[in-house]
């Protein structure tokens, strides 16, 4: 269908695509990978013809028909919501009036043997068969279950698209390019701004969809998911696997093996020949045999391994600061944004009892707008609560990741600079290392911030959170634009890290294994659900489900009701004792929580006795013990709370 033939992108002296060739064949679900920079988004606008090869060419049927979602794009304002999805159906309109057109021309004529009648005939049953094949049901209905499907509420159709951030605009575009039915289907990081729901539904949407997509995503779960085909970009060369992406991950690391040992065994063959032909170059009972080894030797064809981009990212915080038990604590929060150029007040949500103890790992997750960027904002005292109370602990000293960093970041200054104007002390000597480990080395330490990539910003912002050590991390969507094998660095950092950390994402595999507890943030309301992000995702869709029941069937909910009035007493009773309570269920979770901060702060504190009681020369023993000393107070304070707890219950 699309055939990319001996493409090559140049800029200069330096070479992006160097001479790549594939197939996108009908039905293909290729997800491109690659580092940030390695060429995926040129790609997609080669096949677009938003940019030109420098040599090779891109072949396509005329009437193919593709939608386009680029990371930055344009977006229109003077519309309402559901006004500019619409749009999206512009052709089909045109068709609905050129049908009318048509059948007011035959309802006035009579030549009914002419050519011409005869060709609006055939002009009208192919603009029928068309209409009838895309209009499968009313176009405002498939809009706004789209745009719901993405996130916006019912009520929010009708508000102009300008009234909006750039994300819920993203939604948008997305929205038409989804209701368009494109034959192929080019998203770059559509994720992006979708929360975890969101992704959701757009995973099934994809599932379903007739035609060929090509997906760059950083979501690991959500090319697992989608696709069927991985098509990887390293230093200028692509290699195609027929398998989603963490299957490529296994039958990459076999294919470099291989290469690697059928190189060495060729390297070998090679030198014993060219010793043979060395040592009876010029005996001349051997010529014969020598000069067959020369021809054989010159036919040969080298085997050669591909070359991997192996730079990573080298992440490790500092030792955090001690802090007190408490780091923060919310009690009947309300939080929003007071009237302003003629807006009213908007209250994002209220009632909100919030508690982060020392060295948890918390996440925030929920839908765009219903409050977790905000609360970040008051945790870091730049927003008032507008009802009770929110406040960080003693001797908390937090690090912010803002979600906007194109705003934050000054564009006129350079990559150094960046770090020169907010580094203070010994660590000023050590800028270019902490750059390099964030890959900004030679000449690009001297980039002006304007001409960096999404992926790069996000690695100058993370790398500021390294001069200084700080005890709680509070970071909002930090993984956007990032690579997965630096997300995969940044968590294993995040994990090692031993301070406390908040974090609003919607990444479910940069979360699992990260987070222990996590704050919903839904319809005005923030509920505390323990444990990690699989085990939310698994009860909040059971949750979903449960309430469309409720609304789809009250007359079932009438029976049940009746049912429960009907039953005898006892069996009331026995039903009674059957479930608990929801402050009980909520000090169970507690006590499981604590069980597992106990267990995992023994594990520790045992692995470290083991290193203290045979140090080796280069253990630091002070920062050994200290660490030692940390767990042994973390377990000392949950084993009294266990305790407590399990008394208080048994009562």
């Amino acid at each position: 269908m699309i055939s990319i033939n001996s493409l090559t992108v140049a800029y200069g002296g330096f070479t992006l695509l160097d001479d790549i060739s594939f197939h996108i064949s009908e039905n293909d679900r290729i997800g491109l990978t690659g580092k940030n920079g390695a060429g995926k988004s040129t790609i997609l606008k080669l096949i677009c013809g938003l940019q030109k090869p420098t040599s090779g060419k891109i072949e396509m049927p005329s009437d193919l028909r593709i939608g386009y979602l680029p990371q930055i794009m344009e977006h229109h304002k003077g519309r309402s919501v559901i006004d500019e999805a619409m749009t999206a159906f512009s052709e089909l309109f045109s068709m609905e009036e050129e049908l009318d057109s048509i059948m007011e021309q035959l309802s006035s004529r009579e030549d009914y043997d002419s050519a011409e009648y005869r060709k609006l005939i055939e002009r009208m049953n192919d603009v029928n068969d068309r209409l009838a094949y895309t209009k499968a049901e009313s176009p405002r209905v498939s809009a706004e279950r789209t745009l719901t499907g993405l996130g916006f509420k019912p009520e929010e159709l009708s508000r102009a698209t300008e009234t909006f951030s750039q994300g819920w605009n993203m939604r948008i575009e997305l929205a038409k390019i989804l209701l368009s039915k494109p034959d192929v289907l080019l998203l770059d990081e559509p994720t992006n701004h979708l929360d975890i729901e969101s992704i959701e539904w757009l995973e099934d949407y994809l599932k379903a969809y007739k035609g060929s997509l090509v997906l760059i995503s950083h979501d690991r779960k959500f090319l697992d998911n989608i696709t069927n085909r991985t098509v990887e970009i390293m230093l200028g060369h692509i290699h195609d696997y027929k398998v989603p992406y963490s299957q490529y991950l296994v039958l990459r690391k076999e294919r470099i093996a291989q290469q690697k040992a059928a190189y060495e065994n060729q390297q070998r063959m090679i030198e014993k020949t060219e010793d043979f032909i060395e040592r009876f170059r010029y005996k001349p009972t051997k010529s014969n045999q020598v000069q067959s080894r020369i021809k054989q030797l010159d036919k040969l064809e080298r085997i050669e391994v591909d070359i991997e981009d192996n730079s990573a990212l080298s992440v490790k915080f500092p030792p955090a600061p001690r802090s007190g038990d408490v780091v923060i604590k919310a009690e009947n929060l309300a939080l929003g944004y007071p009237a302003k150029d003629g807006h009213e007040k908007k209250i994002v949500f209220t009632g909100a009892d919030i508690e982060v103890r020392r060295g948890e790992k918390v996440a925030l997750v929920g839908r765009n707008g219903e409050g977790k960027t905000t609360l970040m904002r008051a945790v870091m005292g730049e927003l008032e609560p507008m009802d009770g109370s929110i406040r960080t602990g003693y001797n908390v000293c937090a690090g912010y990741y803002a979600q906007n960093q194109e705003d934050i970041l000054d564009k006129d200054d350079t990559v150094y600079g960046t770090l020169e104007r907010i580094a203070v002390g010994d660590i000023r000597t050590r800028l270019r290392d902490i750059l390099a480990a964030f890959l900004f080395k030679g000449e690009d330490i001297d980039k002006k911030v304007a001409v960096l990539s999404g992926g790069e910003r996000a690695r100058l912002a993370m790398a500021k959170l390294i001069l200084k050590p700080y005890n709680l991390l509070a970071l909002d969507e930090p993984t956007n634009h990032m690579d997965i094998r630096s997300k995969d660095i940044l968590k294993q950092a995040l994990k090692a890290y031993d301070g406390t950390l908040v974090i609003v994402s919607h990444d479910r595999d940069f979360l699992d294994g990260l987070v222990d507890k996590l704050y919903e943030f839904r319809d005005g309301k923030v509920t505390e659900h323990l444990g990690g992000v699989e085990e939310f995702l698994k009860k909040r869709k059971i949750e979903t489900l449960n309430e469309l029941e409720r609304k789809a069937a009250p007359a079932v909910m009438e029976s049940a009701k009746q049912e429960e009035k009907t039953l005898s007493a006892s069996h009331q009773e026995y039903r009674q004792k059957k479930f608990i309570s929801k402050e009980e269920r909520k000090v169970r979770n507690r006590i499981s929580f604590l069980e597992k901060g106990i267990e995992e702060a023994e594990a520790k504190m045992k692995e470290l006795e083991t290193v203290l009681a045979a140090p080796k020369p280069s253990d630091d023993i002070m920062e050994l013990t200290r660490q030692y000393l940390e767990y042994k107070r973390d377990l000392d304070i949950k084993t009294e709370e266990w305790e407590k707890l399990v008394e208080d219950l048994g009562q």
